[in-house]
């Protein structure tokens, strides 16, 4: 077919761009392992929420998805490992809700949390925080305990994984929204909070569902709500936090893939769509919930709108309490 020569010489520079160009590489894609960077140490949820996912997804992808711990810095260390690496679709963020406190927290990052990453997918949800009692603490629901706490302000303190730590943040919205002022005790870690939450030295703790489960169960430790809007079904007499009177309260963190910006629409695509295929396998479904998940495999668009929300709340609640990022 005879075409004039501007329009042959267009047609050639177009088939030559790095959009057309791009195509075919993403019909192939991948063609290598995925390197998945997370920002914390080995053996814990993130972890395990890859390895389980990376298995299930090897045989569509025909690739593996490799797991690379970079602790440090509270996640920040790790994550800008991803935001300054290729946008070439084999190197992937998996963290936790923290990347929207990051920000809040910390005074210079290098990196910036939104304009450097393309959001992936929202794998999972917690099933929320158990807000929990030492023995010693005399409500025994959330209602008991908001009113003591308004009677006795600053009688009672928590524990926390650290400032601006997610049960920081969780403990300090539920102070805002029920007019409490129950005062923060920071640790290097949830297993320490928890442990002295234990003996006695502080009297409650926001945390994760399945670290505090056992301590329940054996009566060291009393639950009084959980900070979800849906109970939970391994402790389905335990109200959430917004059924006891604290209306509008919850605090679920979330888990979930990025990678950096610039990577091509079609690689976030194909990735979303293979994690949002692994969680409808009953297998995975099992894993998850045994682990105090709830999946949910967004698009990115939807996880993009997680997140910016995430960073408006964080930044509205570092203002009402005086958190300045350090």
């Amino acid at each position: 077919m005879f075409m004039p020569r501007t329009i042959r010489l267009l047609a050639a520079l177009l088939a030559s761009s790095p959009v057309f160009a791009a195509s075919p590489q993403a019909e192939n894609y991948p063609t290598k392992p995925i390197r998945v960077v997370v920002p914390y140490a080995a053996g814990g949820p993130m972890d395990f929420i890859a390895r389980t996912l990376g298995r299930n997804m090897m045989p569509a992808l025909g690739q593996n998805m490799v797991i690379d711990n970079r602790p440090g810095a509270g996640g920040a260390l790790g994550t800008d490992v991803v935001a300054k690496s290729a946008p070439d679709g084999y190197t992937i963020l998996h963290t936790s809700s923290s990347h929207a406190s990051l920000p809040v927290i910390t005074k210079n990052l290098p990196y910036d949390a939104v304009k450097d990453f393309v959001p992936i997918t929202l794998i999972v949800n917690s099933v929320g925080f158990l807000l929990v009692a030492h023995s010693g603490v005399p409500a025994r629901t959330v209602r008991e305990f908001v009113a003591s706490a308004k009677a006795h302000p600053g009688k009672y303190n928590y524990g926390s994984g650290g400032v601006g730590n997610v049960m920081h943040f969780s403990a300090e919205i539920f102070n805002v929204m029920a007019g409490t002022k129950i005062t923060h005790v920071p640790y290097k870690g949830v297993g320490q909070a928890v442990t002295d939450l234990i003996a006695g030295r502080i009297d409650v703790c926001f945390g994760p569902g399945t670290v505090l489960l056992p301590h329940v169960k054996t009566g060291k430790l009393k639950a009084l709500g959980i900070t979800a809007f849906q109970r939970w079904s391994e402790l389905p007499e335990v109200p959430t936090v917004d059924e006891s009177g604290v209306k509008g309260y919850s605090y679920i963190p979330f888990y979930g893939l990025w990678f950096p910006a610039r990577t091509p629409t079609q690689y976030v695509t194909r990735i979303q769509k293979e994690v949002a295929k692994a969680l409808e396998d009953t297998e995975i479904k099992r894993a998850f919930a045994d682990q105090g998940f709830v999946p949910v495999g967004s698009t990115s668009a939807e996880f993009s709108k997680v997140i910016l929300e995430q960073i408006a709340t964080n930044k509205n609640l570092a203002a009402k309490i005086g958190l300045t990022p350090e």
